[in-house]
């Protein structure tokens, strides 16, 4: 086996090469090589100076994340950034690729730092509930100043080399094209020239901030990152140890890194971490390859496929937009550059790009002759079987052999679809959510008899997309959808019972949704809700609760926030809306229709109910394969619907719980309605073995 950490030296310039593919991760082997090279460092009296670099596409990518969650290995990573900074011989550290993390504060304690092109740096730790705890919230400050340091701790983004050699992070930048160990030379001698002296990052003055920056990085941790901790005590790491001498600083900053590692939100954020990297290993697709799918059509030029058409321009790829008719495809045209021009306003795209996919890349047009070169078609048209049978049918007509063929619906079935073809094995879901050029989630809807490298496709086109795919099986709704219109459910079963819709909201947000139910509804549009009653009134089950108060918005013409009155009143003086007393007015009479006398909820009780429903489902949508693992459900949930990060998605979140009260709870809601507190066989079976949900993410 090759040694991680290697040491060479050339006349009195040494060499310590860090190669520990795929991305140089500092485990524990990697620690102790490094102890082992700089103490031959040390003692080579020789050498003067000392270049640390990376092998590989990156210099250090952070700490190694089979560590994670365990008992940590000596020697430390602190421990190890000490001695190299107490070195008494210089240290010059050069980076490339991604410098993160672990990488991050190892190249702050050396005593001179190169950058590469190409450099991005960062401390994401904070996203996995931790924070920078091997001096990283005492040195990037010294470097970098307090505000921009604490800036780039809590927002855990990455910064780019110029930005981060005007920091003061770096201290030069390497010409294009140069490689580390040369670059790393070149400097090195240049120092050794010019009489090169110890800076030691430590020894630098801790720096102050301004109280109201201050409180604008606290808001804006807890604005941004509802309910987690560790924005907040990386906050206070920084701050309070910048009051004290460094090294207790680095003291006081490790006991609340441990203190955080002992929280459950540590647990939860790692979980979503792992899940987020395994949920598109499938098995099933190992050594299948993906066909071609560098030029997509869209079908449909709404706000979905439009949007779907601007991630897959701003991946790169050429993309035909069609619509019905000429009109239909200018209007089309335009949101499509309206959109890229807002990504050139926030930075993300540039102007001559902008112009390059929209002279280059992109086309909107009016007859389906123009998919004929297409690899892959995605149709975004109404929600419609029929609508979209006769689409389907069209591509069959005009799309060339072996493209894939992509429904973009949320609820229909999909195979009814694949029907209208003379390929069903070519066809397949990809459903997005809106908007499609920002939402990351996109579920990859699998039905029977689809071919396998047409599902290896969707998995190819959804990692160019950068989103988050996952694999779902046919039903109403797939994965999410369908767990969202119970737990949905569970919400109205309390406002029958005497809850409103915004305390039931207000407890939603409380536990970490961005919104809850009702806000979302209206968000969507009341619409939405009212056809999909509509579709599946023929075959609801007589003993299915549906209110009829959302019916009675609908008659009225109220339609969420695009009407200004939906469950809440929108308007100049309550933008993001006010509860309606007409609403509540409603429901009352669908009570008093109903013989329902109102009771009281806790906010504790409407979170027990519609968690109880939305694992319950879940536990039901993975017992039938819908979704592979619990995992799925859990990046499903994360990505698409708000579930808040920091309790790992719900079936992370019922195994804290324990499974078996929550089947307890479940089995006491029975008493109100048999029906719909059906316990999912997956649970009970849990149950009585002594599992958990997690121990099925290995399958």
């Amino acid at each position: 086996m090759t040694a991680p950490v290697t040491y060479s030296r050339d006349g009195d310039i040494a060499a310590i090469c860090i190669d520990n593919p795929p991305v140089n991760a500092m485990g524990a082997d990697v620690r102790a090589a490094l102890v082992s090279a700089f103490e031959e460092f040390s003692a080579d009296s020789a050498a003067r100076i000392a270049v640390l670099y990376g092998t590989g596409r990156t210099f250090v990518a952070g700490a190694d994340i089979r560590e994670f969650g365990k008992t940590p290995k000596e020697p430390l990573l602190p421990d190890l950034i000490n001695r190299i900074e107490a070195l008494d011989k210089p240290v010059l550290c050069v980076m490339h690729g991604s410098t993160l993390g672990g990488g991050l504060e190892l190249a702050m304690g050396a005593h001179v730092r190169l950058g590469l092109p190409g450099l991005k740096l960062g401390l994401p730790e904070t996203s996995l509930g931790i924070l920078p705890g091997a001096g990283g919230t005492q040195r990037l400050p010294r470097l970098a100043g307090m505000e921009a340091a604490l800036e780039m701790i809590v927002s855990a983004r990455h910064v780019g080399a110029e930005e981060a050699r005007a920091l003061g992070i770096l201290d030069a930048l390497a010409d294009e094209g140069a490689e580390p160990l040369a670059a790393g030379r070149e400097m090195a001698a240049r120092l050794l020239s010019e009489g090169v002296a110890l800076r030691r990052t430590c020894d630098l003055p801790a720096p102050e901030i301004m109280a109201e920056k201050l409180a604008e990085i606290r808001a804006y941790a807890v604005k941004r990152y509802p309910g987690q901790i560790a924005q907040l005590t990386a906050i206070d790491a920084a701050i309070e140890g910048a009051a004290l001498p460094f090294h207790d600083g680095v003291k006081h900053e490790r006991r609340l890194f441990m203190r955080l590692i002992e929280s459950p939100q540590r647990a939860a954020l790692i979980h979503a971490f792992f899940a987020e990297r395994k949920v598109a290993q499938l098995p099933e697709l190992a050594g299948i390859i993906p066909r071609p799918h560098g030029q997509i059509g869209v079908i449909g030029g709404g706000r979905m496929g439009s949007g779907i058409a601007v991630a897959a321009l701003l991946a790169g790829l050429d993309v035909t937009l069609i619509e019905r008719d000429a009109e239909a495809a200018a209007i089309a045209q335009a949101a499509v550059a309206q959109t890229l021009g807002e990504s050139v306003k926030r930075g993300k795209l540039s102007k001559d790009k902008r112009a390059h996919i929209l002279s280059e890349s992109f086309r909107a047009a009016h007859d389906h002759a123009a998919l004929a070169e297409c690899d892959v078609v995605i149709e975004a048209v109404f929600e419609d079987m029929e609508i979209k049978r006769d689409v389907f049918r069209a591509l069959d007509q005009h799309c060339r052999p072996g493209a894939v063929l992509a429904t973009n619906t949320s609820y229909l079935e999909i195979p009814q679809i694949a029907a209208a073809t003379s390929r069903p094995a070519d066809v397949l879901g990809l459903h997005f959510f809106s908007p499609a050029h920002v939402m990351r989630l996109l579920e990859i809807v699998v039905p029977e008899g689809t071919a396998p490298d047409t599902v290896a496709t969707g998995f190819a086109l959804g990692k160019k997309l950068r989103k988050v795919s996952v694999r779902a099986g046919v039903c109403d709704g797939f994965i999410g959808n369908r767990i969202l219109q119970v737990y949905r459910a569970a919400a109205d079963h309390m406002v029958l019972a005497g809850a409103s819709p915004y305390q039931v909201d207000q407890a939603v947000t409380g536990f970490g949704f961005p919104m809850g139910p009702y806000a979302v509804q209206d968000l969507a549009g009341l619409d939405i809700g009212y056809m999909t009653r509509q579709r599946k009134a023929a075959t609801r089950d007589s003993r299915e609760f549906v209110p009829r108060w959302g019916d009675v918005m609908h008659e009225r013409g109220w339609y969420g926030r695009k009407t200004q009155q939906g469950y809440y009143s929108y308007g100049p003086d309550h933008p993001r809306g006010a509860p309606s007393a007409e609403v509540e007015e409603i429901i009352a009479a669908e009570r008093a229709e109903r013989g329902v006398t109102p009771r009281s909820f806790t906010d504790e009780e409407i979170i027990a109910r519609y968690m109880a429903a939305m694992v319950n489902e879940a536990a039901k949508v993975v017992g039938e394969g819908i979704a592979a693992r619990p995992l799925d459900v859990d990046v499903t949930l994360l990505h698409g619907y708000g579930f808040p990060r920091c309790r790992g998605g719900p079936m992370h979140w019922a195994d804290t719980q324990g499974l078996e009260s929550l089947l307890h709870q479940i089995e006491g809601f029975q008493n109100e309605d048999a029906y719909f507190w059906q316990a999912a066989p997956l649970l009970q079976e849990l149950v009585a073995k002594g599992a958990t949900f997690a121990s099925l993410n290995e399958t």
